[in-house]
């Protein structure tokens, strides 16, 4: 089988002592990357010459040995923490080259934004102690102790039978805004095996409705939209509106931002449950899906008050995220994934029944076609496109008919289409 690497997110629990020691820890490696950073900025400022991570990395057997406290930490995890800002470096030479109007150039973190430190390799600085049912652990960090790990793989049932969850690599310690610590620990392990279905599916996406699924035989079934920003919205304007009011370095500051932060995270872990389960559920369910390639940056790019609110309600369901789990897991299940091509297909303005494209108004909540007389739900006529190009390249479903009126390619024959309940209370 082939084997891959998978990540697994542990939440730990140190001790006061011990989460007192990760803080210090913590600190060190932001001072690392802020110098190196700075270094770096200097270096081309005064002799136009630009260092990259070797550079920088043969000074720290220097750095080391002129202060205690550096040379008290693994010389591995410090390198880590190199080479986080050489990624950083090369996504901003990529975006320049790109010709980005903004590439980002790395900023100096502070502490409250430093995401953490990593290990390089298990077994140096830190070890990783699986309990014997697989879930939950004993995580040994150098210089902090031993830890306790709460948490499983995704693909337990796979780890019960192979008797290994496979082989640690790497770790993130990794610090939240509200005091939480977790792990995120990498695994080298057998690809795990996904329960598929027996139908083709066509997604088409949306924020009034989340996900609206076609399959071959044209059953179908939505998905509605959670609108999980909704639900915390007030809550959210109250805790910021308090926040605002407190006193900068005070400690009613200080709890006032913890219950912004919660309630974020609350909102946060929400939203990825969502995304799990119904990612799940689709691959579950299908033998093959097909969706079209979207370009969330461009749709959710500024164009005034009305935009803003689309905006807002676009990334409130994390079309990327989702459509990312969707792949992932339809690997994992040995089915295939199909991005149609939207510019060219152009799903929501063309006909699943003849394929005459009709631009349409967003309020435009029925898809009417004057050529063929077919009356579907926009999307799911949206969604039958997509899976009528995926399975065979037309948009129809079928090759075109030999006979063309006006400049229309006729259908082959009709179909009798009629419109779900959702969509006649809308028209």
């Amino acid at each position: 089988m082939e084997q891959v690497k998978r990540k697994v997110t542990y939440r730990i629990y140190p001790s006061t002592k011990q989460a007192n020691k990760m803080v210090e820890i913590m600190r060190l490696h932001q001072r690392i990357y802020n110098a190196a950073l700075e270094q770096r900025i200097d270096a081309y400022r005064r002799c136009g010459k630009s260092l990259n991570y070797y550079d920088q990395a043969k000074e720290l057997t220097q750095l080391r040995a002129e202060f205690p406290e550096y040379g008290a930490l693994n010389a591995q995890s410090e390198q880590v923490t190199l080479r986080r800002l050489e990624k950083a470096f090369q996504a901003f030479f990529r975006r320049m080259k790109a010709g980005e109007a903004a590439p980002g150039f790395p900023r100096f973190k502070a502490f409250d934004r430093f995401k953490g430190w990593g290990y390089a390799a298990h077994g140096d600085g830190w070890k990783f102690k699986p309990n014997a049912d697989f879930v939950h652990a004993t995580l040994h960090l150098s210089g902090v102790g031993n830890l306790q790990a709460r948490g499983r793989p995704r693909f337990i049932d796979q780890v019960k039978s192979s008797r290994s969850p496979g082989q640690p690599k790497t770790v993130e310690l990794i610090r939240k805004s509200s005091g939480k610590w977790f792990a995120s620990i990498t695994f080298a392990t057998l690809r795990p095996h996904r329960a598929s279905g027996t139908a083709a599916v066509g997604i088409d996406w949306g924020t009034a409705t989340f996900v609206t699924i076609v399959a071959e035989d044209h059953a179908q079934y939505f998905i509605e939209n959670p609108r999980h920003f909704r639900k915390y919205d007030c809550q959210l304007k109250r805790a910021q509106r308090q926040l605002s009011r407190k006193k900068r370095g005070s400690k009613n500051r200080a709890k006032a931002k913890l219950k912004l932060v919660s309630c974020h995270e609350r909102l946060a872990n929400q939203r990825d449950d969502f995304l799990h389960q119904t990612s799940a559920r689709v691959v579950r369910e299908s033998r093959l899906v097909a969706t079209e390639a979207l370009n969330i940056k461009t749709m959710t790019a500024h164009g005034g008050a009305y935009k803003k609110g689309l905006n807002r309600s676009i990334l409130d369901t994390s079309p990327g995220k989702f459509f990312a789990l969707l792949e992932f897991k339809a690997a994992d299940a040995g089915i295939p994934y199909i991005e149609i091509p939207t510019r060219k297909v152009k799903p929501s303005q063309s006909c699943s029944g003849c394929g005459v494209v009709q631009k349409k108004a967003m309020s435009e909540r029925v898809h009417a076609c004057a050529c063929c007389g077919i009356r579907l739900d926009r999307d799911v006529n949206a969604a039958r496109v997509i899976l009528n190009y995926a399975l065979t390249g037309f948009v129809t479903g079928r090759e075109p008919s030999l006979g063309v009126e006006g400049g229309v390619t006729r259908p082959l024959k009709h179909e009798t289409s009629t419109i779900p309940e959702r969509s006649r209370e809308r028209a």
